[in-house]
């Protein structure tokens, strides 16, 4: 019956009926407490409800459970980086990324962790590791534009370019971004987002 329920849970989580999946999994984990894919989709509907902290005790839960689960780990750090527990979200980015260097999910929190807190050459450092492998990813190019804009190197225009280049969508975002509110009347980049 479990593997029904969990079945049935996840189509509620697909269809965002989050609140009624949570439930679900509470009663999968009433029978089975050690059920792995029940407790990390619970804490993963729980950050989806922006209940970070309940989702945060979650993964801790089944961290007892299973030590360096790495599904878990990764949903802490994302649940840690929405609260800005940003030193906590860190410690996990490297334990992870020590067993699994080229983790990509990991490496995005943590360039994205990284810039949060003005640390803009380790977060390029980050996004050129991501692009190693995926050399068109858009949101990837776009978080190094923005470390290049805040350390006003002059290969943000061609990045921004890459960028918006591989999606369109992301000129609206350059036009709005803080970061590249001191290029405003910068021709390069005029001609990039418009």
């Amino acid at each position: 019956m479990s593997e029904e329920q969990l079945q049935r849970a996840v189509q509620m989580f697909l269809a965002k009926q989050f609140d009624d999946a949570v439930l679900l999994y509470d009663q999968i984990l009433q029978k089975n407490p050690n059920n792995l894919d029940a407790i990390n989709n619970k804490g993963y509907a729980l950050g989806k409800l922006k209940k970070h902290a309940e989702a945060i005790a979650c993964y801790d839960l089944g961290l007892k459970l299973y030590p360096n689960e790495k599904t878990l780990l990764v949903n802490k750090i994302s649940s840690l980086r929405k609260t800005k527990s940003y030193d906590a979200a860190l410690e996990i980015c490297r334990q992870v990324l020590k067993s699994n260097p080229d983790d990509n999910i990991t490496l995005y929190h943590m360039e994205r962790i990284l810039a949060a807190i003005g640390n803009y050459a380790e977060s390029i450092q980050c996004c050129d590791r991501i692009l190693s492998s995926y050399p068109q990813n858009a949101e990837v190019l776009f978080d190094k534009a923005v470390s290049l804009a805040k350390t006003q190197s002059p290969q943000m225009t061609d990045i921004l370019a890459q960028a918006i280049s591989s999606d369109q969508h992301l000129k609206a975002k350059a036009k709005n971004h803080s970061a590249f509110a001191k290029y405003s009347t910068d021709q390069e980049f005029l001609r990039i987002v418009s």
